[in-house]
Parts: C-alpha cells; structure tokens; sequence
C-alpha cells in the first residue's frame, strides 16, 4: 500500500488525529516543565501511569482511563509532598519504586493478550479507538484552557517564587495545579509513545526549542512545532517503514531537534542578548534564555 492509501483508512486518521492532539499539549507544557525542573515528575507521572493502566486494563479493559486515574492521583500526591526540588525529587522516587512493584503485580493477574500490555509501555497509536479520541480532545481542551488561566501566574511563580508569594501569587496552588495539567498531559502522550518514550515528547521539544530563543512565547510556538513534526512525521514514516514501531520514530526525530538546536545555538545563531528590560533566570544545563520574561509579564502574573 502506498501512503495515499494508508491515509484514506479510518485507523490512520484517527492515529494522526490523536498524535496531534498530544503533540500540541505536550510542546505547550514543555517549556513550563523545564523553567521548573520538573523533568522528574514527568518520567515519575509517566511511569505510573502505567500502574493505573494496568489497573485499568485488568478491572474495566480501559487503560487510558486507568493512567488518567493513576496519573492524577500521582500529581496529587507529588503536590503535597513535594515543595523543593529536592524533596520533591526524593518523594517521586519513593512513590515510583512503590507504582512500578504494583504495576507490575496487576499485570501478573492480567489474563488477556500480551500485546494489550506491552502497548502500555510503548505505546499503539493505531489502536486509538473514536471513543479515546473523543477523551484524549477533552483532555486536550481541559489542558489548553488551563494553561491560559495559569500562564502568567505561573510563569511568575516558576521565575521568582519567592517575590510572587510576596506579592499575592498562591505559589503552592499554581504548582499544584500545574502537576495536574502535567498528568493529563502525560497520559495523553503515553497513548503515542507509551510511558517508556513519553519524555520525547513532553521533554525534548522544549529542551531544543529554548536553545533557539529568549522569548517565552517564541520558546512554547516553537516547542508546539517541533513536537508536531516529530508525532506526524514519525507516525507518517511507520507506515512506509511497519517494521518499526511509531514511537521510534517520534523519539527520534525529536532527538535530532534536540541536537541540531544545540548545534545552531552554539555555532550558528549569534548568542543571545538579553535587554535591559528582561528579568532573566538561568538554568545553564537546558536553556538558560527559557525563563526571561519582561517585568510587565511578572506585574501580570499578579493576578
């Protein structure tokens, strides 16, 4: 079959209708995970997720319900025993030592095919059902609208939190929140590249797109970019190649973003200036041009 043929199938359109959707979430919340250093949380949310979906695998045959469930919980938990990155950092690593023995429990009582489970990991795009399409739009929606009421608010407690708190900004509320909109996020992702590949969309796109700008907004419209190039182009390109499994392809394609970002930055793009007006907050390892935003966006984050 050629492309053109694979393209008018149903399962196709309902693949690349789902990697879309997934993409655009995952490039809009990545540059947030990076200006807060929650990379961790994202591969710990990912990982559990594959508890809940295990569990709902075994007790209702809906993973993707059961890793929206798990994932939530996670977050919850993640939020309240998490504060600093340190602590934070320990209580995921505890939470998912623990997940990952109950996971693999529940898919010992699993009595179906191996495929249903081995999809948990890594992921089966061509298996998205109309009814995952419709929740995986609702998580999407849920994600875009919360991340228009949190932006600025957020972005001000992830550059200063101290002063936001200070000034009014409920910090621990918007961290909160924002660990929620991560795991929705992260559960939407895992039904493309499975919970093993999931950083490579959540992550890699942002990380490759704040080496490229100082612009938050600019950062986020070119995260969104290249995590769609990566899951339609790597979905487009199982199917010339069905060998190999979509998710290869996606991680992939949006590593060699990553490396060529690195590349442009250091040899090609003039460094970056950063202007009088611009509060900037470094992290020297990812981009330390994400986090810059103007003092107008920090006095709107007030609110």
């Amino acid at each position: 079959m050629t492309l053109s043929d694979f393209l008018s199938e149903t399962f196709v359109r309902n693949a690349l209708i789902a990697a879309t959707l997934v993409a655009i979430t995952a490039g809009l919340i990545g540059p947030v995970v990076i200006m807060r250093d929650l990379a961790f949380a994202v591969h710990g949310s990912a990982e559990l997720a594959f508890t809940g979906a295990a569990a709902g695998l075994l007790a209702a045959n809906n993973p993707l319900l059961g890793a929206l469930l798990g994932s939530v919980v996670v977050a919850t938990a993640v939020g309240f025993l998490g504060n600093h990155v340190r602590e934070r950092n320990s209580a995921i690593g505890v939470i998912l030592a623990f997940g990952l023995g109950v996971g693999v429990y529940l898919l010992s009582l699993y009595k179906g095919f191996a495929t249903a489970a081995t999809n948990i990991l890594f992921g089966q795009i061509f298996g998205v059902s109309p009814g995952q399409i419709t929740l995986l739009m609702a998580i999407a929606v849920g994600v875009l609208i919360a991340m228009v009421l949190l932006y600025r608010p957020l972005l001000f407690a992830s550059v200063d939190p101290e002063l936001a708190q200070a000034r009014g900004v409920r910090t621990r509320l918007v961290g909160l929140l924002f660990v929620y909109v991560l795991a929705l996020t992260v559960t939407e992702a895992a039904q493309v590249v499975g919970t093993l590949l999931v950083l490579s969309l959540a992550i890699t796109p942002a990380a490759a797109a704040s080496r490229l700008s100082a612009r938050t907004p600019v950062v986020i419209a070119v995260s969104i970019a290249f995590a769609l190039v990566a899951a339609d182009g790597g979905l487009l390109l199982s199917l010339i190649h069905s060998d190999v499994k979509a998710s290869v392809f996606i991680s992939a394609i949006s590593f060699a973003f990553y490396v060529l970002a690195r590349v442009s930055a250091r040899w090609i793009l003039p460094p970056l200036t950063i202007r009088d007006e611009t509060v900037p907050v470094a992290d020297a390892r990812d981009g330390a041009a994400l986090a810059s935003i103007t003092t107008s966006e920090r006095e709107d984050g007030l609110g």
